[in-house]
């Protein structure tokens, strides 16, 4: 291999052999194992929530298809209807040219042009990203099987009287006029007012106080002129006498009634409320309870109409009331229109006062718009049948959460759903499998001719609806249309359910519930029984910068994946931040910062060590900080594994490794990292288990780096470089070298795919295994014979002993090259057999002219002290202290030893913690008491006799 590490040299290449070889296709015999990709939005391009939901998901199907399960990682991606027809709209119009210029059909095309450029950009980050996903059945939400499994559950759902068209209060935005759901709104914190109107009393009533007139607080003027009521606190001695009585609704001269909902909250302004159920969800739910009807007084573009539109509750239009408005503000936008209305009221005497007031301002998260909740006809899901089970099906186990506690927030929103939207006023997307004969009626079926065969309708004119379904609907059936159905296909019957969700929490009502909603529905086992989509959803936090903020273009610190993958220089990072901002201050504002932050731009990290770093972040529902001095560290993490490796090969390359049954001698350190290892391997596979990746690359971690490479490897060099050692001792020490590291390799790969492949070709040979790919290699188990605790405490007594040494000689400023002679005391006859034992090595690693036990009654020299144990080592200084120094040394850890008497002794003192505290935590504290004391007391001594020199 190289001598240096170079990501890139490798990685290419290695996965388009994985692809071209099919390695990432379903094989084994075992059980099957399938996650389905959330599919990204063919939008643009992915990003850092993207990487880091790779790398989880890759890291568990790696590891299940080394288990020997039959594994099917499926990827696809989202036509995503509102999104996708703005970023093709905007294209256009920098062409001077509008989807209504070209017409359906035309612009149709224009978006399919643009889904396959960045479809095929996405691919390709995904490739470079390392996924081992199944290219072949890769999927998209608009594919033509897809489309027609859309037809199909719409059919079914309405066929089922679960599918219903109906006229209600939706958010509609005003920019691109269709209804969008709430999670395309954004909520924003801005200063507005709060006008108090006067409304006149009617029929001669008047307040307790004696006033004609009642006065309503609204931060939204302008819809007054639909307001169907004003309603009070059913409890509010001020109002209780005028509930049922009317008012004089100014500028209209309708009379509207006074009702009592415990909505209003009397503490409130004046604690009237006017209620506008066609323009504000909450007064929509009061206008339900008091069959209030429903006045639109705004068009699609949110200006006021000449004559409003009056509905009762159930949608149908309503005679009784007249629908006429002022003239003087028919065609107004409803800003202008709010202005002109206040002023109205204030020529009129009715303004009481305005007020400064922070409200919260629902914008569409693409237009910027503001959202107006607007009355027009929609297709609607009745969901709460379809929750039941929903509910169900998470609560008796079939679907389990992790962490646990987002079940809680899932059954919060189950609990309390609203029928579903699903209509959506765009041309991309799937057309509403409806059509409408010239009297307004409407049939619902696959396809035209399924309708007019269906309800006999002969040849008489028919139109399709124009509206297109909401992307949630089709992604709610990403599991299961995706394999096929609602064909019973070998793979819908083979990989279905799915077993493990990927996602954030942020979705789990819009896309998680859905799916497990409509999947229960239309898909059934054998038996009939509903079917779940999937047995786990692992639900992880947002990916944030290293100050726990959320990334985003406005505030400039957003990073792309594949730029630290590749790295990128800093001309080019500032020009993608703030290319197209409008605003030169927030532009520079973003430069300073970036270049504060990346002053020589981004170095190039590979994927390995970004994929390492997304998985070590992995704790279970959290957030996740970002932060490059983590990447890295497992830059170097790599280079410290790669040139392992190297060193590695040099011992092994050629040589009798023993793998053919030759006769081999372990040492104690060849059974201590053998024995190390079962415990990583246990571990590993438990924590992964668990979706703990944190704890699993941990693990991984410390083991590799701590005792493989920073002990291990140094250990063996004596026997590995002595020409005199036995054959067989040489031998077993190269096939646990090499062999250790060959497992290393397959324990690492779920999270680190390139640089093991490549280090595992190399070195398989050596390791007596065989296999074209690592990937399909077995799994490591734990083997617990293997577990050797007498070789583990050997060499646990050999590092102490040489640390105690490292630490003498660096304070004492003894050079690591220089021998020095070693006096042990108070040793027991363990410490004895693990000198002896291990003699050879101490002298070569540490450096040790001589050791000797101090004899019974013999004092000790002067000398420099680090203690194994209660075994004493001791550095006799004659020629060599520094007495100041040591004296220095001494009392800093006369100090930390003083610290711990204290704090344990503390403990042991405070009656409530012996009192609750278990028998065997209490002999551990008093144990660790009087070590503590006795070290202390030792070290006193010492400094004592050296101060006295």
């Amino acid at each position: 291999m190289d001598k240096t590490y170079q990501p890139h040299a490798i990685e290419t290449s290695w996965y388009q052999t994985w692809e071209k070889n099919n390695y990432f296709a379903p094989q084994g015999s075992g059980e099957p194992y399938t996650i389905m990709i959330p599919p990204p939005n063919v939008t643009g391009s992915l990003h850092m929530g993207h990487g880091f939901n790779n790398a989880i998901m890759d890291a568990l199907i790696r590891f299940r298809r080394m288990q020997g399960r039959n594994t099917l990682w499926q990827p696809g991606t989202d036509h995503a209807g509102i999104a996708t027809q703005m970023v093709v709209e905007r294209q256009l119009a920098a062409q001077g040219v509008s989807r209504h210029d070209l017409g359906r059909e035309k612009f149709l095309d224009k978006v399919w042009e643009w889904k396959e450029e960045s479809g095929g950009t996405i691919t390709r980050q995904i490739r470079r990203l390392g996924s081992s996903v199944d290219w072949s059945r890769e999927r998209f939400t608009m594919d033509d099987g897809l489309s027609e499994a859309v037809k199909e559950a719409f059919v079914r759902l309405f066929d089922d009287g679960l599918i219903y068209r109906g006229k209600r209060l939706v958010n509609w935005d005003t920019k691109f006029h269709t209804a969008i759901s709430d999670l395309e709104v954004e909520n924003h914190d801005e200063k507005g007012h709060l006008w108090n109107l006067r409304y006149p009393l009617a029929d001669g009533h008047k307040t307790a106080d004696g006033k004609d007139y009642l006065i309503v607080a609204t931060t939204r003027p302008e819809t007054m002129l639909g307001d169907s009521a004003v309603a009070v606190h059913p409890e509010d001695e001020r109002y209780k006498a005028l509930i049922g009585t009317f008012v004089e609704l100014p500028l209209v001269g309708r009379r509207i009634p006074i009702v009592a909902d415990d909505y209003c909250d009397p503490e409130f302004g004046t604690g009237c409320v006017k209620i506008t159920p066609a323009h504000d969800f909450n007064d929509y739910e009061v206008g339900k309870r008091h069959n209030l009807p429903l006045i639109n007084i705004f068009d699609k573009n949110a200006a006021v109409l000449a004559t409003a539109q009056v509905f009762n509750l159930d949608g149908s239009v309503n005679h009784d009331l007249d629908a006429s408005l002022p003239a003087e503000f028919a065609g107004l936008d409803r800003f202008e229109a709010r202005k002109r209305i206040v002023a109205a009221f204030e020529q009129l005497g009715l303004l009481e006062k305005i007020e400064d007031h922070a409200l919260k301002v629902p914008k569409g998260d693409r237009s910027g718009t503001v959202i107006e909740p607007w009355l027009t006809d929609q297709w609607y899901v009745s969901t709460k049948p379809l929750a039941e089970p929903a509910i169900a099906a998470v609560e008796d186990g079939r679907i389990q959460f992790v962490p646990k506690q987002y079940e809680n927030m899932y059954f919060s929103w189950m609990r309390d759903i609203q029928d579903w939207c699903i209509s959506r006023q765009l041309w991309w997307g799937h057309r509403i499998p409806a059509w409408y004969d010239e009297a307004g009626n409407v049939y619902v079926g696959r396809d035209e001719a399924e309708v007019r065969a269906k309800h006999n309708l002969g040849d008489q004119p028919l139109r399709q609806d124009e509206d297109v379904l909401d992307t949630w609907f089709s992604s709610g059936l990403w599991t299961f249309s995706t394999l096929g159905w609602p064909e019973q296909t070998e793979y819908l019957k083979t990989f279905h359910p799915t077993d493990v969700l990927v996602t954030g929490f942020d979705i789990i009502f819009f896309w998680v519930a859905r799916m497990i909603m409509l999947t229960l529905h239309l898909v059934k086992n054998e038996d009939g029984t509903p079917q779940v989509p999937f047995k786990t959803v692992y639900v992880h936090g947002l990916v944030r910068d290293s100050q726990g903020h959320k990334m985003s273009k406005s505030k400039g610190n957003v990073l792309d994946p594949l730029d630290i993958v590749d790295g990128i220089d800093l001309d080019t990072l500032l020009e993608k931040r703030t290319s197209g901002m409008m605003q030169p201050k927030l532009a520079e504002k973003i430069a300073k910062q970036t270049r504060a932050e990346f002053p020589d731009g981004i170095n190039s990290y590979g994927t390995d060590a970004l994929r390492f770093t997304f998985c070590s972040l992995a704790s279970t529902g959290r957030d996740i900080k970002f932060d490059m001095g983590r990447v890295e560290g497992y830059r170097n993490f790599c280079n410290k594994l790669w040139n392992a490796a190297n060193f590695v090969i040099e011992n092994t390359d050629g040589q009798d490794t023993g793998v053919n049954g030759e006769a081999v001698d372990l040492s104690s350190v060849d059974r201590w990292i053998i024995s190390q290892l079962q415990r990583t391997e246990a571990e590993v596979t438990r924590q992964l288990d668990a979706f703990r990746f944190d704890l699993a690359t941990q693990a991984l971690y410390e083991f590799v780096w701590d005792e493989y490479c920073s002990w291990y490897l140094e250990l063996v060099k004596p026997v590995l470089w002595d020409e005199n050692a036995p054959i067989e001792r040489q031998r077993g020490t190269r096939r646990t070298l090499v062999r250790v590291l060959e497992v290393i390799l397959r324990l690492a790969h779920p999270f680190m795919p390139f640089i093991t492949e490549e280090i595992w070709q190399r070195i398989k040979a050596q390791a007596g295994v065989s296999g074209d790919t690592l990937m399909l290699q077995p799994w490591p188990v734990a083997n617990e014979s293997r577990i050797d605790a007498a070789a583990e405490g050997d060499i646990e007594w050999v590092k102490t002993l040489m640390l105690g040494v490292r630490q003498i000689r660096g304070e004492m400023k003894i050079s690591m090259a220089k021998r020095i002679d070693v006096v042990l005391a108070n040793a027991s006859d363990e410490d004895l057999r693990r000198l002896n034992e291990n003699g050879p090595l101490l002298n070569k690693l540490a450096k040790f002219e001589s050791v000797r036990v101090l004899a019974s009654g013999e004092e000790a020299p002067m000398s420099a002290t680090a203690l194994v144990g209660d075994m004493q080592v001791l550095v006799p200084m004659a020629g060599l202290i520094d007495k100041d120094a040591e004296l220095a040394r001494l009392d800093k850890e006369i100090q930390r030893l003083d610290g711990e008497v204290k704090r344990v002794g503390g403990k042991l003192a405070n009656e409530g913690f012996v009192a609750k505290a278990p028998a065997e935590v209490l002999d551990k504290e008093r144990a660790k008491l009087a070590e503590a004391e006795q070290a202390l007391a030792r070290l006193a001594e010492q400094r004592e006799k050296i101060a006295n020199l």
